[in-house]
């Protein structure tokens, strides 16, 4: 398939800056198998979902991955200039693959200064990202991002506001583990989540399970290749627990649906597939799943509205067809849904 399939028209205005207060206020718009598009709100979740359904959540926490600094003079009359830098990737206790702006002024050896750290860019790479080396490792290096940085909020949100206060709550989901801070951008569908909304689940009987997948910023790359197939993924760490994965595995034998929520919980169990449900453990996943690929695990999906043209537009076609997506956003364009991270939500039924 061609890039130019997954091409839509988004007016600018339907692009969120600042998410439904409170979260679990947010649209959604249920896209069945077949059949009329259905509009509702997150409250109407519950029943929209079956007793027995197990939802997966990603439960990764958002660190601070957004830094800015300044890159030392070269000489005495060339002046500092000021960078700055998203983490994207751990490559070892001192070391972060990282994007740079402005990159083209940055070369190896260059050192950049924050407010308490510094690194050494130590080399870049065909694909435009540097990896650096910082002057502190392991757990005091955690810390001292947490202390320097801020949330890293999307370049279509980043560009047209800074960074505040609300953003640390905003862009944390309420059910991300303390000792997962390793995400560099969140797995937005779980922001609609509130402790109301929970509860109505689970009088609904509807399960919640938890896997882990630490998102990379290369989850905002644009696709460059018109052919599809010619696309590379940035690998991305996941890890599906024992207990979780049992879970998993009793609910399709039951057969009971499995609904990840956001991508990159659906991007975890269909890498973690294996035989009728799914294995446990850890792995670097750079699963590219497009229209023709067969779901192994996964039933229907909770997620955000996508950019036109990206590997997350083609995963939602893969689910449920290219025409019926095309058909589902021209609906939801039409009818002033919220798009992207901070935006509303559909609930998307695979496609038989």
């Amino acid at each position: 398939m061609r890039l130019s399939d997954f091409d839509f028209d988004l007016p600018d205005d339907r692009i969120a800056l600042r998410p439904a207060r409170p979260r679990d206020a947010a649209r959604l718009l249920h896209i069945p198998a077949a059949g009329p598009f259905g509009d509702h709100g997150m409250l109407d979740l519950p029943s929209l979902l079956q007793p027995g359904d197990l939802l997966v959540l990603n439960d990764t926490r958002v660190m601070h991955a957004a830094l800015t600094g300044t890159r030392r003079a070269r000489s005495a009359d060339s002046g500092d200039v000021p960078v700055s830098i998203n983490l994207h990737k751990r490559a070892g206790p001192d070391q972060w693959y990282v994007f740079a702006k402005p990159g083209k002024r940055l070369r190896a050896g260059d050192e950049i200064r924050f407010t308490k750290l510094s690194a050494r860019i130590e080399a870049k790479s065909e694909g435009g990202d540097f990896l650096i080396q910082f002057n502190q490792s392991g757990a005091a290096l955690d810390k001292a991002i947490q202390d320097e940085g801020v949330p890293p909020l999307p370049p279509y949100i980043a560009s047209k506001r800074k960074v505040d206060a609300a953003d640390e709550e905003d862009y944390q989901t309420t059910f991300a583990a303390d000792d997962k801070t390793q995400s560099v951008a969140a797995p937005t569908a779980g922001l609609h989540f509130t402790d109301r909304l929970m509860a109505a689940l689970e009088a609904r009987r509807v399960g919640t399970v938890t896997v882990t997948l630490h998102v990379g910023a290369g989850t905002f790359l644009p696709v460059k290749s018109e052919n599809i197939e010619e696309h590379q993924m940035h690998a991305e760490w996941c890890e599906v627990s024992d207990s979780s994965a049992a879970l998993i595995n009793c609910a399709k034998q039951d057969g009971r649906r499995i609904i990840p929520v956001g991508t990159t919980a659906l991007r975890t169990i269909e890498s973690m597939a294996e035989g009728e449900g799914v294995r446990s453990g850890t792995m670097e996943t750079d699963i590219f799943i497009t229209p023709g690929y067969r779901f192994r695990v996964a039933d229907a999906l909770l997620t955000n509205f996508h950019l036109p043209k990206s590997t997350l537009f083609m995963l939602v076609s893969a689910l449920s067809g290219l025409d019926r997506m095309q058909a589902a956003y021209a609906h939801a364009i039409a009818g002033h849904y919220r798009f992207f991270s901070y935006g509303d939500a559909c609930l998307i039924e695979a496609a038989p």
